[in-house]
């Protein structure tokens, strides 16, 4: 068994230790917070901040690390790095160090424990693989848990996730859309990223109502769309007219998200590739400075 596979199969039991916690430095009600991160991390952060604004509870914004504006008037910078040594991570929390900050990790010891104010400990869903799994569901079952707005059998739900079926045809399909609404828009990016990094295949992710305008066109029998959340009226409907597979799910998005990763696994293998170690990719993209 890869390392991938074991590291998806302990999702249940990391997300029950996360949502256990209570640590120090996460946003409390009415900061105006910014999170950033990379890839993965980034992903997990854009759905954060769309839970946490939409909940009420204070304007958030995600960026890519490289990205990050300093300047802007935050309360409160909260950093994503499973490994605590990505190169735009780290310059964006020197960039920013007016700004009280909080960094989720996976191994305290590196460079980022010094970098940021407050360091919340996740190395028990820490990884082998250089694919992330694992870390990045248990970063947001930890903030959603923070938030209030995690279901009480969420690491339940994510048990079933690893044994329902997964859309019949899919591992045969040639292309795979992910879409979703609000939170879990950055849910569909992650899904997309996760099944492109294990398997190399065609994979696009959108907004739901976005997927109407212009991408919907490449939808078609043997490609699959897959849907986090409710779909908007009509929409399920209309691509199941075209012929495409579709995937709806009961679950939690978050424990659906765990079947895309089965998918990009049994992909992967399908394909003869190895999904822990991904063409091109290492564990932390460390840059050489200029």
């Amino acid at each position: 068994m890869s390392h991938v596979e074991q590291e998806i199969a302990s999702q249940p039991e990391c997300w029950r230790r996360a949502l256990e916690l209570e640590p120090a430095g996460l946003p409390e009600q009415g900061e105006r917070v910014a999170v950033i991160g990379c890839g993965t991390s980034l992903y997990i952060a854009q759905a954060y901040a769309s839970l946490r604004e939409s909940a009420g509870l204070g304007e958030t914004d995600a960026f890519a690390a490289s990205e990050f504006p300093a300047a802007r008037g935050y309360d409160r910078l909260v950093a994503i790095s499973r490994s605590g040594t990505t190169t735009e991570v780290l310059a964006a929390l020197a960039r920013a160090d007016h700004i009280p900050s909080t960094a989720l990790t996976g191994d305290l010891d590196t460079p980022i424990r010094t970098a940021a104010d407050t360091v919340v400990d996740l190395s028990f869903a820490d990884e082998k693989s250089v694919v992330q799994t694992r870390f990045a569901t248990t970063a947001l079952a930890l903030l959603r848990g923070h938030l209030g707005l995690a279901p009480a059998d969420l690491p339940e739900q994510a048990a079933r996730a690893l044994v329902e079926p997964l859309p019949e045809g899919a591992v045969a399909a040639g292309q795979f859309t992910f879409v979703g609404t609000g939170w879990t828009v950055g849910l569909a990016n992650e899904a997309a990223l996760k099944l492109r990094e294990a398997s190399g295949v065609w994979t696009e992710s959108y907004p739901a109502m976005e997927y109407r305008h212009g991408p919907i066109s490449i939808a078609a029998p043997g490609r699959v769309v897959w849907f986090f959340g409710e779909p908007p009226a009509g929409l399920l409907e209309q691509v199941q007219g075209i012929g495409a597979i579709t995937s709806v799910s009961a679950l939690d998005p978050l424990a659906d998200l765990v079947r895309a990763q089965r998918l990009a696994v049994e992909l992967a293998e399908a394909g003869g590739l190895d999904p822990d170690r991904p063409r091109n990719l290492t564990r932390s993209i460390v840059l050489a400075q200029p």
